[in-house]
């Protein structure tokens, strides 16, 4: 184990205390380790200008470029005559402005001759409609001073410079300086690559790897470091999940067979349609899984409004029939209430097991969630321990120790992204053996996330709607730009209430005290636009209520309500008694009202990608279209609105998954999913490397299921070792 010790030596031993405090507290590194792997963001050649064209604003940017001219300026300041010097720099591109003040003037003076180069590193800023640098970081890129005056040019001599991910208080080049402290180490790097795949697939070795993607003389040796330590991201983490999944399979767990004749056959038969074909083979699967002697581990994903609670239903009933019980797992009570409302009335008589008009094959359903009186709490726990339950819906409640089971055979997980691993297995935990697991999403994940976030599931996917669902159109309302388009959006949702339907409108924030003390700083601050709070439920209900939409029914729905109000507001509006339901988001999955054909939502630029899908599923559910109206005060030009527009052009989840991947960086999607993947990728890029993926995970179970102890590799183990330890910390931080 000795050739570890080195990596796992820490920076303060290398670097000093001051600079090793720096990067702990900034970057985030702690070892020699962490900070080999702390790769440059790009590199810029001593040919090659990085392009000033295309700075962003407001960023912190390392830009490599040649000083045009300088020249100081002398101004009355408050405390007599100041100096300013101005210093423009070009890199072919474009140019920008760099200005120093004050006792600030004199050595840049003396250092930024015209035509000097060198690197600088600062915030953006704009001043007087021109992009700026003020008082930036730079390093002279020259050699020594020959004898002779002349440039004698240093080491690095056409090399590629690497510019490593900064922060205001460590620039690029002293990071650079402090990784070639640490290189040498690079030798020492355990490779957890096994020797056989390492030359199957042709890479090079972990140390060879770690010089070339710091200091690599070409571009072809910063191509190979880059194909090497993707690899090793990927085999790492599949490993991790092949284990995890290997680890199932030799759970023993109770075989759940349907039973002919029992409460699902009595259920298909009164199904008022057929099943989709996509719903059937989901279905299938998901039997064939039932049926083996160690659990399922099934991830079930498909479109907004595909009919994924049906097929859920369908595989709770088989269990039932073959003498277990079944509980549905979701996020909120909101959700809760809603699914125990939906399968009761899709079951009719099969759910009053016990009641006199229930059917000989019936069971009992029963919700339990966190804020039931007493007394209800009570018959429902009461339900499950002795059986009479066969189904049960709720909350996070059912996870908690007072809950037990008769015998817990398989477990439903609605919207999985709201919960982690932890609170999966906790419910796992209460089957006499290991009950099944089917986890349901409605946010589609293209493939590769889906083998890495939820990599130890195997995945069904849902891709047909329902016969008898109308389409949804959807539309980008510049308010701020076009008011009038505002005006007409709430005569559209008037003209859908005159025809007998219902209209949702979402904000992003309630608007309640508790909003304005919570967060002070989204107090509206004057006349700034931008920063003004996002909309509130309660506010826009109210102007709403006395303006545009006024003589309207209109109610309003968020999660600080009290749960029986909530409840009731969710009735009412299902049963056609509100016209207008203002709401937070709080009724973005499952909730499912058809005759609701409209939606309004306010500040859509707040809201993501995935999320905006999600509400807009919410429309559209019975036989007439569905409107969805995006409202935003946006300019054009605005990212935020390109994001709006790709959601108003297509109805295709995974398309619409994929922008958000490409738009957001990849650690926030796969975001707390699984707790610790976001820390662990540094190089690899989950929609690019799709090819990588796969095959690293087709190594990973070879490698798992000829050697599930990794008994023969130990620097593989060591690998793991340190990868979930990273894990471990994240979910007890969480915990």
């Amino acid at each position: 184990m000795e050739r570890v010790s080195v990596l796992d030596e820490p920076l303060k031993k290398q670097l000093g205390a001051a600079t090793a405090k720096v990067m702990a507290e900034h970057l985030d590194l702690h070892t020699v380790g962490d900070l080999l792997h702390h790769y440059p963001r790009r590199y810029a050649e001593r040919g090659e200008l990085t392009t000033l064209a295309d700075l962003p604003l407001d960023e912190h940017v390392t830009v490599v470029a040649r000083v045009a001219d300088a020249r100081v300026l002398t101004f009355n300041g408050s405390k007599g005559r100041g100096q300013r010097l101005e210093v423009t720099i070009t890199d072919g591109s474009g140019r920008l402005q760099l200005v120093f003040f004050g006792k600030g003037v004199h050595k840049p003076h003396k250092d930024l001759l015209p035509g000097t180069r060198a690197m600088f590193a600062g915030k953006v800023s704009l001043f007087n409609r021109k992009l700026q640098l003020a008082h930036p970081a730079y390093e002279l890129l020259r050699g020594e001073e020959g004898e002779d005056g002349r440039d004698a040019v240093g080491s690095w001599a056409g090399a590629l410079i690497p510019l490593y991910p900064a922060t205001t208080k460590l620039e690029s080049w002293k990071i650079a300086k402090a990784v070639d402290a640490v290189l040498p180490s690079a030798q020492d790097a355990v490779d957890p690559l096994p020797p056989a795949l390492r030359e199957g697939r042709g890479l090079t070795d972990l140390p060879d790897a770690l010089r070339k993607i710091h200091r690599p003389r070409t571009k072809a040796d910063i191509a190979e470091a880059r194909d090497r330590l993707k690899w090793d991201e990927a085999f790492v983490l599949q490993v991790a999940l092949a284990r995890r999944r290997y680890a199932d399979t030799q759970l023993p767990a109770v075989a759940r067979r349907p039973v002919p004749g029992g409460l699902l056959d009595a259920f298909d038969a009164k199904l008022p349609f057929t099943l989709t074909e996509g719903q059937e083979k989901v279905s299938r699967e998901i039997f064939d899984d039932l049926a083996t002697e160690h659990p399922m581990h099934r991830l079930l994903q498909g479109e907004v409004g595909s009919g994924k609670t049906m097929v859920a239903l369908r595989a709770m009933l088989a269990v039932v029939d073959a003498g277990g019980q079944a509980a549905m797992l979701a996020p909120t009570e909101v959700l809760a209430q809603q699914h125990h409302r939906s399968i009761t009335e899709m079951m009719g008589e099969l759910a009053e097991g016990g009641m006199l008009g229930g059917a000989e094959h019936a069971t009992k359903v029963v919700l339990l969630t966190g804020s039931m009186g007493a007394t209800a709490r009570r018959h429902a726990l009461l339900d499950l321990v002795t059986g009479e339950a066969g189904i049960v819906i709720g909350t996070h409640a059912l996870i908690e120790d007072k809950v037990q089971f008769h015998d817990l055979g398989l477990v439903v997980v609605d919207e999985q992204h709201r919960f982690g691993v932890e609170q999966r297995d906790a419910l796992r935990g209460k089957g006499k053996q290991p009950p099944h697991l089917l986890v349901m999403t409605a946010t589609p994940i293209p493939r590769t996330v889906a083998m890495t976030v939820f990599g130890d599931l195997e995945t069904s996917v849902l891709d047909q709607l329902p016969a008898g669902r109308s389409p949804i159109a959807s539309h980008v309302v510049p308010a701020a730009d076009k008011p009038h388009f505002l005006a007409r959006a709430w005569e559209r949702v008037r003209e859908e209430v005159e025809n007998g339907h219902q209209a949702y409108v979402v904000c992003p924030r309630i608007g309640d005290s508790l909003d304005e003390s919570a967060d002070p700083k989204k107090k509206a601050s004057g006349d700034d636009p931008d920063k003004r709070p996002p909309l509130a439920v309660l506010d826009v209900a109210d102007r709403l209520a006395k303006g545009p939409l006024s003589g309207l029914r209109v109610e309003v729905l968020h999660g600080r309500m009290a749960p029986d109000d909530k409840d009731a507001v969710m009735r009412r509006f299902a049963a056609g008694e509100a016209d207008v339901l203002v709401a937070t988001t709080v009724i973005e999955v499952g909730v499912n009202v058809p005759n609701a054909t409209a939606m309004v939502i306010m500040d859509a630029d707040r809201f993501g990608v995935s999320q905006l899908h999600q509400l807009r599923g919410r429309v559209g559910r019975g036989s007439a279209p569905g409107l969805c109206l995006l409202v935003t005060d946006m300019p054009e030009a605005a990212p935020a609105r390109q994001r709006l527009a790709a959601v108003a052009s297509t109805l295709d989840g995974f398309e619409l998954s994929r922008i958000d991947l490409e738009q957001r960086r990849e650690g926030d999607v796969l975001g707390q999913a699984q707790s610790g993947v976001r820390s662990s990728l540094r190089m690899l890029a989950v929609i690019d490397d799709e090819e990588i993926i796969a095959a690293a995970r087709e190594e990973a179970v070879a490698v798992v299921a000829a050697d599930p102890g990794l008994e023969r590799l130990p620097e593989l183990r060591t690998a793991l070792d340190a990868l979930l330890d990273k894990e471990r910390e994240e979910y007890l931080e969480k915990g």
